[in-house]
């Protein structure tokens, strides 16, 4: 297998070198129908079950007889929470009981992210910069750093160590940009996101934390 190379840029926009990559992990041949799996459970499972109405074993109330079973010339009643009644309990309504999980295979999810990684560099969408040390945490710097690599102005996605990092903290009020930390990383967000900024450090843990 030949080997896969980037450049590696400095925050002036200058391509300053290349780096190496796995092959393993950066190289491998994409199944869009695995890709397609992994984004369906991930994107089930992270979903909330908001909608809620309650059965009539929920509802407050109803625990005498309306009116006695016969002599009253009306329908016979035993609730006044059946659903039948205005205010009674909810037939076949949503509850907070469903269940959208989905079971995925670990090597299933680990095979989509080493697609959509495979994907991105083939694509020269993996932006590799020396490193991520910046004079101050503005928004201003980083924004201007970012206007000078080959981004073209679209999303990208910043791999990140700690929430303290001066890049994390600047890159919070711009629009497009947004931060994740390394061993966070998943194909939603990888597709979410055209271009994936990483530095040289941060390649290295990423490769070492998902080549398993």
């Amino acid at each position: 297998m030949s080997d896969i190379k980037v450049k590696v840029y400095n925050w002036q926009g200058e391509a300053t070198g290349s780096e190496k990559l796995d092959a393993k992990f950066f190289g491998v041949k994409i199944n869009p129908i695995v890709v397609q799996q992994v984004v369906i459970a991930q994107r089930a499972n992270s979903r909330e079950t908001l909608a809620h109405t309650k059965g009539r074993s929920e509802v407050r109330g109803g625990g005498r007889k309306p009116w006695k079973q016969k002599g009253t010339g009306r329908a016979r009643h035993g609730s006044i929470r059946s659903p039948l009644w205005v205010g009674g309990g909810i037939t076949f309504g949503p509850t907070a009981d469903r269940n959208f999980t989905q079971k995925i295979n670990k090597k299933t999810k680990a095979a989509a992210l080493k697609m959509v990684m495979t994907d991105k560099v083939a694509s020269e969408k993996l932006i590799v910069v020396e490193s991520y040390d910046m004079a101050d945490a503005k928004t201003k710097t980083l924004q201007s750093a970012l206007k000078k690599l080959p981004i073209n102005g679209k999303s990208v996605l910043l791999v990140t160590t700690t929430a303290k990092d001066n890049v994390n903290l600047a890159a919070k009020n711009l629009k497009k940009v947004e931060t994740i930390y390394f061993g966070s990383i998943n194909v939603v967000d990888l597709l979410k996101y055209q271009y994936l900024v990483v530095s040289k450090a941060m390649l290295a843990k990423i490769q070492e934390h998902y080549r398993k």
